[in-house]
């Protein structure tokens, strides 16, 4: 009766493991990622991209990544960034590639990235961030791409996160915290809110 029961347990267990990924198919609310640059609202997106991988090819920052079932079967194989490991450099070669418009393709010119690319939005915490608590520090501005459009520095470099900004992650990727002090809200998930 023990083995009986033993193999049992094993089998139940073995059936957990597996339906793990299946149980986070509804949406992981703490993966928090981002679309690349240019891309459709979320629901389009899904529906749009054909799961390529060419927008992954062509990026050479590297910074492209593939959706498992972590946000659902409806996102399966679609490109994502998780800023803090690796962050967009707005090259836009992503949208060149796109086959579908998925990722519209976009110049690599500040105003039509400010104008067409929404990939989420930067939050300071200040009660994390060094210059808001007294010590200078600046590196997410001096990361930005956008400086003093998507955010600007004050008194002892305390960052200021401005309507500019299209959320590419780069100062997320650059903050020295641990956590970081800032962050970027995803798009996708703002509009939901």
């Amino acid at each position: 009766m023990q083995r009986r029961h033993f193999i049992k347990s094993l089998a139940a267990s073995a059936a957990l493991l597996a339906a793990a990924p299946l149980l986070q198919a509804a949406g992981n609310p703490s993966f928090r990622f981002l679309r690349p640059p240019g891309s459709k609202d979320e629901k389009d997106f899904a529906a749009t991209c054909i799961r390529c991988g060419k927008c992954g090819e062509v990026c050479p920052n590297r910074c492209i990544k593939y959706l498992g079932t972590e946000n659902g079967f409806e996102s399966l194989d679609t490109p994502y960034i998780v800023p803090r490991e690796q962050a967009c450099i707005l090259c836009m070669k992503c949208g060149d590639v796109c086959p579908t418009g998925a990722i519209e393709s976009l110049p690599r010119e500040a105003e039509a990235i400010m104008e067409k690319v929404d990939m989420g939005v930067a939050r300071v915490d200040r009660t994390l961030c060094l210059s808001w608590q007294g010590k200078t520090c600046g590196v997410c501005y001096r990361a930005c791409p956008l400086q003093d459009v998507a955010i600007r520095i004050g008194r002892l470099e305390q960052p200021h996160v401005l309507e500019g900004c299209v959320g590419c992650g780069l100062c997320e990727r650059s903050c020295i915290q641990i956590p970081q002090a800032i962050k970027i809200i995803p798009s996708h998930t703002r509009k939901r809110v």
